[in-house]
Parts: structure tokens; sequence; C-alpha cells
């Protein structure tokens, strides 16, 4: 789903706004194709684990696009995973055969592809329900 969606706006990119050639457009629509396919998840990251050193521990196995340790936005501390992203899909399957069950900094790691989260529901919207009562409420039959 999330390959659609990114594809979905680079195309609609391409269609709407100022005249961009075809040929120019190609290289980001692949670049975006590649960059879905070569995502990894890493769980089990020790609370120490930082982006650069995220991406060291995955540099070996071949160019790192990207790497990210998604941190809590409270309190700023690591939630204990990350994503690394491969320029191509040869390097990130030869990462998750060789990293997937390794210890990194002195945390046992999970490797895998990275899958879309599903999207969420709930929150405050909806229909309705919850927040009745109170102040003001029937002001139409208070005489006024």
């Amino acid at each position: 789903m999330a390959f659609y969606n990114k594809l979905g706006g680079l195309l609609r990119q391409s269609i709407s706004g100022n005249a961009v050639s075809a040929t120019s457009t190609m290289p980001s629509m692949l670049d975006a194709v590649r960059c879905m396919s070569t995502k990894l998840f890493v769980g089990g990251l020790s609370w120490g684990t930082d982006d650069q050193s995220l991406r060291d521990a995955f540099a070996t196995f071949g160019d790192v696009v990207d790497a990210r340790v998604i941190v809590d936005r409270d309190s700023g501390r690591s939630r204990g995973f990350g994503f690394v992203n491969f320029s191509d899909d040869e390097s990130a399957n030869e990462a998750i055969k060789a990293m997937d069950g390794q210890e990194l900094q002195g945390r046992n790691i999970r490797v895998s592809i990275a899958q879309e989260r599903a999207p969420r529901s709930g929150g405050f919207g909806g229909s309705g329900g919850g927040f009745g009562g109170g102040y003001g409420q029937a002001r139409d039959n208070d005489g006024y």
C-alpha cells in the first residue's frame, strides 16, 4: 500500500504543477520503487543505539541510503527499533541473512523487510459520543 501511495504521489506531482518532462520524473519514480523494496525493520535495539551506529552496523552489506532509530517524541529516548534503507535489493537481503538474530551493542536484534503499518483508527474523530453533558447543553430552553 505504501508503494502505491508513494507512486501515486509522484505521478500527481508530474501531472500537476509545472510542465515537467516524463524523462525527468522517471528517475525519481524509480528511486521510490527501489527504496520501497529495500527498507529493513530492525527491532530489539539497545537504548544507546543511534542513527550513526545503526548505519555503521549495516554499511558493510552495501550502500545505506538512510538509517534511522525511532525515538519517543516526548522523552527523545530510543523506542528500541529503527529502519535501514539500502540502495539495492541484494544488499538488503544480505543484511537480513547476516544480521537477523545477531548481537548489536549487547542486544540480539531482529531484521526483516519493513512492512507498512496498518492505518490507525479511533482518536478524537469518528461517529460521535463521549463528549456530552455539562454546561450550556440546553440553552434554547432556559428562558433567555
